[in-house]
């Protein structure tokens, strides 16, 4: 049950750590071997640090949606009673979950086109399909986010939700207490 509540919280956030790690240390290498001459030049190493990238980009859409930091304006809700803003927190989350699962259905099609093609990358030859399934794996999972976030707001739609400046004064105290308990566990 652990595990499960931990990937809930962390799986995407984990994914992008290691991509961020993996892109440093192989950029990191690459610029070394460049500058050593008997040493051969890493020819799949930019191509592979495009793909840590798409792979990334499609990762983060459903922690952005979990994390609720999807760009919206979310100052125009307050201006809204508590119950009309719960309700638009719902629509946005439906509609959201909707958006990607349609997305994701549609990269189907994409993914299967290049599976018929038979396209390999030029450098590291990967098979192609296997580079776009990522692209599935992120719309699905961003449409579960979506839900996830829908369901959480049905169930707290009774609860008043903070307004844009109290959570931002929230979250600035949050991170001064993180800060002052970081100062005096150093010393």
């Amino acid at each position: 049950m652990r595990l499960l509540k931990w990937l809930d919280e962390h799986f995407e956030e984990a994914i992008l750590v290691v991509l961020l790690v993996l892109i440093s240390c192989v950029e990191l290498v690459q610029v070394i071997v460049r500058n050593i001459p008997f040493i051969p030049a890493l020819t799949w190493a930019e191509e592979f640090c495009r793909f840590c990238w798409i792979w990334s980009v499609f990762l983060s859409l459903p922690y952005t949606i979990r994390k609720a930091s999807m760009l919206r304006v979310s100052i125009l809700l307050d201006v809204f009673p508590s119950k009309v803003k719960n309700t638009l927190n719902i629509v946005v989350d439906v509609v959201t979950a909707a958006t990607m699962c349609l997305l994701g259905i549609h990269s189907i099609s994409v993914i299967q086109r290049i599976v018929k093609s038979a396209e390999s990358s030029p450098a590291m030859k990967w098979p192609m399909w296997a580079i776009y399934s990522i692209m599935l794996a992120g719309f699905f999972l961003a449409t579960l986010r979506g839900l996830q976030q829908a369901y959480s707001h049905i169930r707290h739609f009774h609860e008043k939700e903070l307004s844009t400046i109290e959570q931002t004064m929230a979250e600035a105290a949050e991170e001064a207490e993180a800060g002052r308990r970081a100062e005096g566990g150093e010393g």
